[in-house]
């Protein structure tokens, strides 16, 4: 069950997806106690993305999208330096509500927004699957590389997979995020592959 209030690690180019694994180095003095902090307690991050602009804040604490998503670290090494690798597993979106002020890092008061597949998703959400699989094997083939959809992968997994690593702009990415579950989700990485794959670029980018 998600805490309602998470830690907040704000980036410029990374979006977190539920049950994905991100890696991270951490390398900044704030983030570094965050890290040291989180695996002091229940190892729960909350992944935002920053938006455009926030370079003038940086050091700060300027504007992220509002909707992200928690994730636990798996494993961790506290290099010599104080910095750290860690892995991110992908819990659950949220959206943000408020922010706690009183700490050096940023920590979010958080709704938790669950996704669950339900029942009448089910079945078009396996037809959209082939869909899926059948563009990215076309744009795979035009690049020279064997497709790899593994069976066992469940749909919603594939496609928050997919979403998550593909070659989008990070704002097609949080736009992905953003949608109300794994089918309208799926319906969105569809468009976008279909629409990418009507220029020479958006063929190389797609399979990048």
């Amino acid at each position: 069950m998600l805490p309602s209030a998470v830690p907040l690690f704000p980036l410029p180019n990374v979006v977190l997806f539920p049950n994905v694994l991100l890696p991270l180095h951490v390398f900044e003095p704030r983030y570094r106690a965050m890290v040291a902090d989180a695996l002091e307690g229940d190892r729960m991050i909350g992944m935002t993305l920053l938006k455009p602009g926030y370079e003038a804040d940086y050091e700060g604490r300027p504007p992220v999208y509002a909707v992200g998503c928690a994730g636990v670290i798996t494993h961790s090494q506290a290099l010599a330096d104080g910095r750290y690798e860690i892995m991110l597993r992908g819990i659950e979106k949220f959206r943000i509500a408020g922010e706690d002020v009183t700490r050096p890092y940023r920590i979010g008061y958080v709704e938790a927004l669950p996704e669950v597949v339900p029942a009448a998703d089910v079945e078009p959400l396996r037809h959209l699957r082939l869909r899926l699989e059948a563009l990215l094997a076309v744009a795979m083939e035009r690049a020279q590389a064997e497709p790899r959809f593994p069976p066992a992968v469940p749909d919603e997994d594939l496609v928050n997979g997919l979403a998550q690593y593909l070659d989008f702009d990070v704002v097609e990415r949080q736009a992905l995020l953003e949608c109300d579950g794994a089918l309208p989700r799926c319906r969105a990485l569809v468009d976008l592959l279909e629409m990418k794959a009507l220029t020479p670029k958006g063929r190389e980018r797609a399979v990048h």
